[in-house]
């Protein structure tokens, strides 16, 4: 026995030498503060844990009906799969807000209890993920910014400069992958980044995660609350999966846009029609009920000054920015589904000047490994979700344009031409005219290296379309984070 017991001992130290850093497998020194195999004695017995459960309006109406907020506590009987015996615990029920109709996917590796959500919590709002305990990861990804700094580019370790604008965490559950360039698989993944980034957190003295682990396991409360969570102290596996779990809860949507939506939907069905279409008195009916409900966030993201919305005019220039949205302005192209999103990379010429990328800005293509480099997403950054969207301006991946007016006139000039334009963004008709007719016309000022003219797709909106597009996706903000989430003190 004691033979079998060096052997596993052995064995243990040999897997963890094999860790996953960045996006490739390396061997490294075997190290406790990485990850260790839990301790079953020391967490919370079944029956006290308390499972966190997602209920969307799509897959359960009735029970999503039946919930009265966002954060709700319950009393559920389950079996212990351990003993097989059934007992009765807490149970934590998140009403999704509408428009989210799907759950957010969760690992297996990872479920969603209260106990991990606390530790995850604390630890977001704590600088000790910081070598000089002075940026937490709500300094730039804050909830009085709608989870984001409101900077063109944050600041992180030593008053230092970032390269990108802070994206939100807003609904970053939904995401395939996170980051601008889609680097970090996870959100596990994507907390492991900036505590090691010296830029953003790290001193650049040992090793950046060591460092955290040990000055997490330094204090007491973490210590217990990892012990009965996990089944052993701090790791920096438990902590990423903690910060990971927190981040799932920061939910938004009932924008709206998400309103109108359900109320054409019950329209139709009591008129018994097939046309799903929302029409102007959908939007005039959200809007009365707005008024009537004092939702001031709501009412002051079309207007200022709320009292004063002509609501039936109103409700027709959204319909005129809903039918531009969804056909001439292009945006549903890549804002598509709930999240308005559609996960990919889109190279937009965001930053380019004279027709070039500025320096070092690969985009989806440099976080791609060796052996897997995709060239049509040079300079492609992953296309955002536009739900919280006042909340999180600057837009953006560099925080190059503040006002969504600034944004729409982007797009309507049809991005900026470079080589590895986006082709959703490229006027491909009046290319081929070009390359027929032979010419080397002026106004054409990008070539692509093997001789063919880049022309960008102009949208050719009028003053009175921007207002209505505008209009609309103002429409798209949604409301703020539950307090629940949001309060870095609330804690049940």
């Amino acid at each position: 026995m004691r033979d079998l017991s060096r052997i596993l001992l052995l064995t243990a130290g040999v897997l963890s030498g094999f860790l996953i850093s960045g996006s490739r497998s390396e061997a490294q020194t075997p190290s406790d503060l990485d990850w260790l195999v839990p301790n079953e004695s020391l967490k919370k017995p079944f029956a006290e844990q308390t499972p966190i459960i997602f209920v969307s309006r799509g897959q359960n109406r009735k029970e999503w009906d039946s919930l009265p907020k966002y954060w709700n506590e319950a009393k559920a009987e389950v079996v212990n799969p351990a003993t097989g015996q059934k007992v009765t615990r807490t149970v934590i029920k998140i009403k999704l807000p509408l428009g989210l109709n799907l759950a957010p996917p969760v690992p297996a590796e990872n479920p969603m209890t209260y106990a991990r959500w606390e530790l995850g919590k604390k630890l977001y709002f704590d600088a000790i993920l910081c070598s000089d305990l002075t940026v937490s990861c709500a300094t730039c990804h804050s909830p009085k910014n709608g989870y984001t700094d409101g900077l063109k580019v944050s600041t992180g370790i030593g008053g230092q400069k970032g390269g990108m604008s802070a994206p939100p965490v807003l609904n970053s559950a939904y995401n395939r992958q996170q980051f601008w360039d889609g680097r970090a698989a996870s959100l596990e993944e994507q907390a492991q980044g900036p505590p090691q980034n010296p830029i953003e957190m790290f001193d650049g003295k040992g090793n950046a995660w060591n460092e955290v682990v040990k000055r997490v396991r330094a204090k007491p409360e973490y210590v217990k609350l990892f012990e009965k969570e996990f089944g052993h102290v701090p790791t920096r596996d438990s902590v990423a999966k903690a910060i990971a779990t927190y981040e799932r809860t920061v939910l938004v949507g009932n924008s709206l846009f998400d309103r109108a939506e359900a109320t054409m939907r019950k329209r139709v069905e009591d008129e018994e029609g097939n046309k799903f279409e929302i029409q102007p008195k959908d939007f005039e009916a959200v809007l009365k009920a707005a008024v009537t409900a004092k939702d001031e966030h709501a009412l002051k993201a079309l207007s200022p000054a709320p009292e004063k919305l002509d609501i039936p005019e109103t409700a027709k220039s959204l319909d005129r920015g809903r039918i531009l949205y969804f056909g001439k302005a292009r945006c549903a192209t890549c804002h598509v589904g709930e999240n308005l999103t559609d996960y990919a990379y889109h190279n937009l010429g965001v930053g380019v000047k004279d027709g070039k990328l500025p320096a070092g800005d690969l985009g989806r293509f440099g976080s791609l490994p060796t052996g897997h480099k995709d060239p049509t997403l040079f300079g492609a950054f992953k296309t955002p979700p536009l739900r919280g969207l006042l909340s999180t301006k600057p837009y953006m991946h560099d925080g190059s344009e503040d006002t969504l007016e600034k944004v729409v006139d982007f797009y309507d000039k049809g991005g900026n031409a470079n080589e590895f334009l986006d082709p959703k963004m490229r006027d491909f008709e009046a290319e081929q005219k070009i390359i027929k007719s032979g010419a080397k016309p002026k106004e054409v000022t990008v070539w692509t290296r093997d001789g063919k003219p880049v022309v960008p797709l102009k949208l050719n909106l009028t003053v009175d379309e921007k207002k209505d597009l505008v209009l609309f996706l103002r429409a798209l903000e949604s409301d703020p984070v539950d307090a629940t989430v949001a309060d870095p003190k609330w804690f049940k």
